[in-house]
């Protein structure tokens, strides 16, 4: 487990990205974002791309030209597999949220093609977050993509015993703003009665969860699943003004949340007995 810094509590609330955090969709949504590109022009959205220069990083500057050249994902970004379609349409067109709407209502057209199986990407998932329900914590599930689409999944997802995990499941077609706008969480939050403070982590694979969970004035928790080292890290949550959020922890797997909760819940409770 890489710490950067801890969570300001434990958590009573954990809400976990769905996409590359809990499940891998991969091949379904790189087929359906192979679809929407080349129609970029069609769908009025080629003119509202941004220009490289107001990029984020180098390498979000060359997916972008390459996107702009060629209607498509590099082979090699589509090799790595490594960026969600979220990510993709946030480096393409930024704070552009009426681009990114379409974009996103675009690619669930196409995704209602490739949906099919779906894999854990750990195989002791379903236990690393029943042993941290155990410890009296909520669980919900955030995701960008349609909830018809959320809820095949989970009933692929060993034989649908899944279910049982989340007490809320909020999905991009609730809401008026898909991530990175925090409108997901909060409204996760809503159904749950609970408010938006530090007891409540986001555990999300990409830089739009963070800034997801930091807008939504949650502790965000980077799941490291692409196995980034610490200067890609660095580089992708640079803390500076234009780009100031930064996760509070960052974890390579489920045992490592649970782990995560399990050891600020003790610290917690050894501050309280010294007190008492």
């Amino acid at each position: 487990m890489s710490i950067l810094m801890l969570p300001k509590a434990h958590p009573e609330v954990v809400l976990i990205d769905w996409h590359a955090t809990l499940v891998d969709t991969h091949d379904a949504m790189y087929h359906a974002v192979d679809e929407v590109l080349p129609k970029l022009v069609e769908l009025d959205l080629f003119d509202r791309l941004l220009h490289p220069e107001d990029s984020k990083t180098i390498e979000d500057a060359k997916l972008l030209t390459y996107v702009r050249d060629n209607n498509r994902l590099h082979p090699k970004v589509v090799q790595q597999r490594k960026i969600s379609r979220t990510d993709i349409f946030e480096v393409l067109f930024g704070d552009d949220e009426g681009a990114k709407r379409l974009a996103h209502k675009a690619f669930d057209e196409s995704y209602r093609n490739y949906v099919g199986e779906v894999q854990p990407l750990e195989s002791d998932t379903f236990e690393q977050l029943s042993a941290v329900r155990d410890l009296g914590i909520q669980l919900g599930v955030i995701t960008n993509r349609n909830h018809e689409f959320m809820l095949h999944e989970l009933d692929k997802v060993e034989e649908g015993r899944w279910h049982v995990l989340f007490d809320t499941i909020v999905s991009g077609n609730h809401v008026e703003r898909r991530k990175p706008a925090p409108d997901l969480l909060l409204e996760a939050l809503r159904r749950l009665g609970h408010p938006a403070d530090e007891t409540v982590w986001y555990v999300g694979d990409s830089t739009t969860d963070v800034i997801a969970a930091k807008e939504a004035g949650v502790e965000a928790i980077f799941y490291n699943g692409a196995q980034w080292n610490q200067d890609w890290i660095d580089k992708i949550f640079p803390g500076t003004p234009k780009h100031p959020h930064r996760p509070d922890a960052v974890i390579a797997s489920m045992a490592d949340l649970h782990q995560l909760a399990r050891w600020v819940l003790a610290q917690e409770l050894r501050v309280e007995r010294a007190r008492s």
